[in-house]
């Protein structure tokens, strides 16, 4: 297995985010499509959503039950939404509108899974993106919708090689069906098993975070401290990665910067206010002076 190579300044001049210079305009900057949310948790979606535009992506969609839908695009008064159907539970309910589908075929990266509470449900949204699968869509798997994806395999490879998942150590349990003690005991081994198997880059997210690249390359970051591990701070994750796959950023590169970026927010917050008790929204501010200019 290769050594992992450090998230540090030589690895990020050596992998520059994409430029965007005058002239460009929203279109050109990239679109995201985030997709999740529940009726008891609503507003992981919305992380998710802001922390795409906060990454530099240019517009922004977010599909969410019938029930939050307008409150979201209130909240986020910059995006659109698109509202689905629910079930009695307050979970994204079967058959999705042809809304979403037409959403799909429009957007840059397709981010599913924040917020979601039924497996079936995330399921159901990642063989749907299988079919909108084209070579300009990027796909970003995380939550429930990394836990369901073990018998999803083909659906995940039709992205080939664009697709990025970021499960923590116990979506990645449900994802393989090992033991988390053994995922621990080898985080890089498993995640570049999955990654191999998958077509797909995979972030494994832990006190340190190892990335894993399908041609075996390997990535590592320390940790943005013991306050990044709150609620709602992976769902920020996710939308980061999804907002730099929109600008034209490769997986690696893409999966790479949001762990950095996502860290490094962490670090700021906790030198300006302590190490603990930081909320996952106060990540998002952080973002944009983070970015290189």
């Amino acid at each position: 297995m290769k050594e992992a190579t450090p998230l540090d300044a030589a690895w990020r001049a050596a992998n520059p985010l994409p430029v965007h210079g005058e002239g460009t305009d929203k279109n050109s900057r990239g679109r995201v499509l985030a997709v999740g949310g529940s009726r008891h948790v609503p507003g992981a979606i919305l992380l998710t959503g802001e922390a795409a535009l906060r990454a530099g992506a240019g517009k922004l969609q977010m599909g969410a039950g019938t029930s939050f839908a307008v409150p979201l695009g209130i909240a986020l008064p910059e995006a659109g939404v698109v509202a689905l159907p629910e079930d009695a539970e307050g979970e994204l309910a079967a058959d999705p509108p042809d809304a979403l589908c037409a959403a799909a075929k429009r957007c840059d990266a397709l981010v599913l899974g924040p917020g979601i509470g039924d497996k079936d449900a995330a399921a159901r949204l990642v063989r749907l993106a299988a079919t909108c699968a084209r070579d300009e869509l990027s796909l970003v798997l995380d939550a429930l919708a990394v836990s369901c994806a073990g018998p999803l395999c083909d659906a995940v490879r039709a992205h080939a090689g664009r697709a990025v998942l970021t499960p923590h150590h116990g979506e990645m349990a449900a994802l393989t069906g090992r033991d988390e003690a053994e995922i621990r005991a080898d985080p890089a081994g498993v995640a570049s098993e999955v990654a191999g198997r998958f077509e797909a880059v995979v972030v494994l997210k832990d006190t340190e975070t190892v990335i894993a690249c399908p041609d075996g390359a390997l990535l590592h970051y320390p940790g943005g401290g013991i306050g990044l591990a709150t609620g709602g701070s992976g769902d920020v994750l996710a939308g980061l990665v999804a907002g730099l796959l929109s600008r034209g950023a490769s997986p690696a590169t893409a999966a790479g910067w949001a762990v950095w970026l996502h860290g490094e927010a962490g670090r700021v917050l906790a030198a300006r206010h302590g190490p603990v008790g930081l909320m996952a929204r106060e990540l998002l501010p952080a973002i944009p002076a983070l970015l290189p200019r």
